[in-house]
């Protein structure tokens, strides 16, 4: 059983190492490669895309991979449209492991945006001091708003800066407790947070600070992606996965 894993998330790693050390099960893990240094994943893995949908369609054929998984980030919305397509061109097994979105809780203040323009939009027009907890490629429509001060903290170094005269930037890779997070937005005066409602508890951090300081979060909306078979941790999809192989092995494939 050959599987192809759509990583770069934690969920994607350990799934793969569960179902590498599985017995007639093949895993090659994919990452997009758009961090620079990513963490060894324990299993083979390969960088880069797959030019689309066609791409990754006639990679799984060529590969004979009987099961695609996608794990990819909550926010990866293009690439999980290619693979759902990807999947139903080729008829191979299909799953998508999604974590569960935050849940807003009480102390909590948050105003949901549906993209990062309309999170632009929700700072308002008077000066604040932000923290955008958001990706490299999510930074860019803040430089209509120049005159807000804003931390961002990224795993690989903003390149090219953002467009703004006052801007500070942090490289740091994740988990991210509760008291690092309060410590960063405090040290830099921060008034409001904007995040992505990624789930999980790596990134959760900024909203338990942010709840903790009586911050506002600005919290943009998941994405909508296809209705396809899921689950939402790595427990549920090594069952799932169980029941897929199990029938697979019965119709001899």
């Amino acid at each position: 059983m050959k599987i192809l894993i759509l990583g770069g998330t934690t969920e994607a790693r350990e799934l793969a190492g569960k179902l590498d050390a599985r017995d007639g099960t093949e895993v090659l893990l994919s990452l997009a490669g758009r961090t620079a240094h990513p963490r060894e994943q324990g299993v083979p893995t390969r960088i880069g895309g797959f030019g689309g949908a066609g791409g990754l369609a006639s990679f799984v054929r060529d590969e004979n991979i009987r099961l695609l998984v996608d794990a990819t980030h909550p926010y990866a919305d293009k690439i999980s449209a290619n693979a759902h397509r990807a999947a139903e061109e080729t008829g191979v097994l299909f799953l998508s492991l999604r974590r569960a979105p935050w849940e807003k809780r009480p102390g909590d203040t948050w105003i949901e945006a549906d993209t990062a323009a309309d999170a632009v939009e929700a700072l308002g027009e008077r000066p604040a001091r932000v923290f955008l907890a958001l990706g490299r490629k999510d930074i860019a429509p803040f430089e209509a708003a120049p005159q807000h001060a804003y931390l961002v903290r990224s795993v690989d170094p903003i390149d090219p800066p953002l467009a703004v005269p006052n801007a500070i930037y942090v490289t740091a890779r994740g988990p991210f407790s509760e008291a690092d997070d309060r410590a960063l937005l405090e040290r830099h005066r921060i008034g409001v947070v904007v995040s992505k409602n990624s789930g999980g508890s790596a990134s959760y951090g900024k909203i338990a600070a942010a709840r903790a300081l009586g911050l506002p979060v600005i919290v943009v909306r998941r994405p909508a992606l296809p209705d396809v078979p899921s689950a939402a941790t790595v427990a549920e999809a090594v069952a799932w996965c169980d029941h897929a192989f199990t029938g697979e092995a019965m119709r001899g494939v």
